[in-house]
């Protein structure tokens, strides 16, 4: 059977996100573009769809209604402090962090906003840090969530490629799936692989990889925008970095599973240089979804400050190692624990206020747009209605009248035989002391003291500080925690005009690189840790340079 055969000016591999901006920015440019996917069309729009939609700007009208100070200096030191660059190949991911940090704080809001993109007036305080100015962490709130979450940011580049589509100047090839880039004379002129069987595969549930056909597709420029590795648990344990300790056991999986690193050797065996892959992101907050749509599947608890975060042991976690304070800090002292999991301990009056779960499917309210709900569901009595669903539900959590029984209910969950009933009932009752008077030397309670000085945590996202033990906040709650996986933060290197580099530094031509598959730019634009709101954003941008540059090429 002869193999299906196209043409075209741009070809982009992977319709997610990055993908689709950089579709758009090349046919605004009067550019033909053929976009490809191995899944079924039902997937449009990749993994951002899933995403919370939160977004990373610099010194936003949000903020200043606020009453945040930021500036593009403060952006600037904690991104640099947050990195950690320290490698020969962080020459372009340093580049790349320059030029987003400009971006984000002059241009990126404003282009969205033109694109009918919308902001929730509350900004949310992520990666608090909790070290010295220079050291990891926001030193002020910038995480934006997005009015529609990932659904909202998906939408204006989806119905811009579904337009062109329409007019003929896109074609979109689902069920095409890459297996080698094709190389003419040193220049990379399209990409050749097999035509995958139809499926009717919901949004996000794995897809078979039946092969029907063949096809080849001749371009251009050819931008590989297809993702990272969180869905691959093989690869995120061969590339998995000493200084993280051993990888986990066990692993809940926060992306679908076509995030699976497939065209990384592909890209690499074009000629390619892959750079930072021991730099990744995964959370500690992760639990299992009582109503799965992937293998394994994961959802995040976005956690506010208050709940008191225990080992597998019992014991609590150090300064400065609180929920939403330092992500991989803190994965990095769990590993060391010896145990795959760990635990939030809370009262009914902590979750009410400070529990969102990760994900468009878990915020209906911000979601659907629905004003009436997000005041329900967020300045309401109970917890939130997703949230309530995993009380109900969920495998991980337990819910109890008295700590005596909290802590049976703990141990009965696997894995629980560990854990110190002492150990718990002294770190609780320790810390519950410390609550009774103005002073104190827990850093957590005084960081929870000076949380609330923000308006929008004191609004919707930290709880007055109260005893966890106290009968009126009750009942007890315990969240068994586990491993979650999530993002690549190295890729393929590119220049800042997201033109793949070879290892001699010099262009590979015809290849462009966008979105995780690029490390969001440069080949790992975050160093060795993220911002927060800076994955979306880091697609956006890299999509957008990738394909204004492949376009501009032509």
């Amino acid at each position: 059977m002869p193999l299906a055969a196209h043409h075209t000016d741009v070809l982009v591999i992977g319709w997610g996100l990055a993908g689709l901006v950089a579709t758009a920015e090349a046919v605004a440019a009067g550019k033909r573009v053929t976009l490809i996917d191995q899944e079924p069309r039902s997937n449009l729009g990749g993994q951002a769809w899933w995403s919370f939609g939160g977004l990373f700007f610099i010194d936003s009208p949000e903020q200043r209604r606020l009453g945040i100070h930021d500036s593009l200096d403060l952006a600037r030191q904690d991104w640099f402090g947050n990195a950690g660059f320290d490698r020969e190949e962080d020459l372009w991911p340093r580049r790349w962090a320059e030029a987003y940090l400009q971006f984000a704080h002059e241009e990126k809001r404003s282009w969205l906003r033109e694109k009918g993109v919308g902001f929730f007036p509350i900004v949310g305080w992520a990666e608090r840090g909790g070290y010295t100015a220079t050291g990891p962490g926001n030193s002020v709130p910038r995480f934006h969530i997005t009015w529609g979450t990932g659904p909202g940011i998906v939408a204006p580049f989806q119905a811009a490629v579904e337009t062109a589509e329409a007019a003929g100047r896109v074609t979109i090839l689902p069920r095409h799936r890459v297996s080698s880039l094709t190389i003419t004379d040193g220049v990379v002129t399209g990409a050749e692989g097999d035509i995958l069987a139809p499926s009717g595969a919901a949004r996000g549930v794995a897809s078979s990889r039946e092969v029907v056909d063949g096809f080849t597709i001749a371009a251009g420029a050819t931008i590989v925008a297809s993702g990272g590795i969180g869905g691959n648990h093989e690869l995120v344990r061969q590339w998995w970095p000493e200084r993280l300790g051993t990888p986990p056991s066990t692993m809940v999986t926060g992306v679908p599973a076509y995030v699976d690193g497939s065209m990384q050797p592909i890209s690499a065996a074009a000629g390619a240089r892959l750079i930072n892959g021991d730099r990744m992101w995964h959370y500690v907050e992760g639990i299992q979804n009582w109503d799965p749509v992937w293998p394994d599947h994961g959802i995040r608890i976005l956690p506010g400050p208050s709940s008191v975060w225990l080992d597998a042991t019992g014991s609590r976690l150090p300064v400065p190692l609180f929920p939403g304070f330092d992500t991989l800090g803190t994965l990095a002292h769990l590993r060391a624990t010896g145990y795959d999991h760990s635990w939030f301990v809370l009262s009914q009056k902590i979750i009410e206020k400070e529990f969102t779960l990760s994900g468009s499917e878990q915020n209906p309210d911000l979601t659907g747009k629905d004003v009436k709900l997000l005041a329900k569901s967020r300045l309401g009595k109970g917890a939130a209605g997703p949230v309530q669903a995993f009380m109900d539900r969920g495998a991980d959590f337990v819910v109890r009248d008295d700590l005596d029984d909290l802590i049976a209910g703990m141990k009965a969950l696997p894995g629980g035989d560990v854990l110190d009933a002492a150990r718990v009932r002294l770190e609780i009752e320790a810390r519950d002391r410390e609550i009774d008077n103005d002073f104190t030397k827990d850093a957590q309670i005084a960081m929870l003291r000076s949380a609330r000085a923000f308006r929008g945590d004191r609004l919707i996202r930290t709880a007055s500080p109260h005893r966890i033990l106290d009968p009126k906040s009750g009942p007890l709650i315990a969240v068994k925690l586990h491993v979650l996986t999530r993002k690549s933060l190295g890729g393929i290197e590119t220049d800042l005009s997201a033109r793949a580099l070879a290892a001699g530094g010099a262009p590979v031509p015809g290849l462009y690189a966008a979105g995780e598959a690029s490390g969001f730019g440069g080949g790992g634009v975050h160093g060795y840790r993220a911002l927060e709101g800076t994955f979306v954003g880091g697609c956006l941008f890299s999509g957008r340079v990738a394909g204004r540059a492949a376009a501009a090429a032509l």
